[in-house]
């Protein structure tokens, strides 16, 4: 009787532990991070900077008119918020999202102060019509990295254009 008692304790705590490790709850191991494609150094950051500066800060802040915006900041809970709604908002057009492509753009000159005439910069969502959205072809299959822009979907843009403008990384 004690082995009984035994065994069906343990089988209850094993199936405790199966319940809650399958649900997720206990991880035996931590999701694998992946470094993505395209991460570069600070040093790297550095020279792409320096070669902007040396190649188009004359030209743009001349045609400006004065020194010129030169990034965008954008909150990561904006990006994060911003990247499941448009992932979202695809499915919806009948896209799979599979990107984000980054504009460069010019506000109109009546714009708010501060932003007037200030180059910004905008994320476009980018996909394929869904599988089951669209019809099979051989020749549907492209070899260039990234969809197009996903017609109809929302941009994001006013990003902070940092203090001062124009100040390079």
């Amino acid at each position: 009787m004690k082995k009984s008692i035994l065994f069906l304790l343990g089988f209850l705590l094993g199936a405790v532990a199966t319940y809650f490790y399958c649900c997720g709850y206990l991880s035996i191991a931590e999701e694998e991070i992946v470094k993505p494609i395209g991460v570069i150094t600070p040093a790297q950051a550095k020279v792409l900077d320096a070669n902007w500066t040396k190649t188009r800060k004359n030209a743009v802040d001349s045609a400006a008119g004065r020194p010129d915006n030169r990034s965008s900041w954008w909150s990561l809970e904006d990006i994060q918020n911003y990247l499941a709604y448009a992932e979202n908002q695809a499915g919806s057009l009948g896209y799979e999202m599979d990107g984000i492509r980054v504009y460069l753009g010019v506000y109109p000159n009546s714009a708010a102060e501060g932003k007037a005439d200030y180059t910004t910069m905008f994320v476009v969502p980018t996909g394929k019509k869904s599988h089951s959205e669209s019809s099979f072809s051989l020749f549907s299959w492209s070899m260039q990295n990234g969809g197009d822009n996903i017609p109809g979907g929302d941009v994001l843009n006013d990003g902070d254009p940092g203090d001062p403008p124009g100040s390079g990384y």
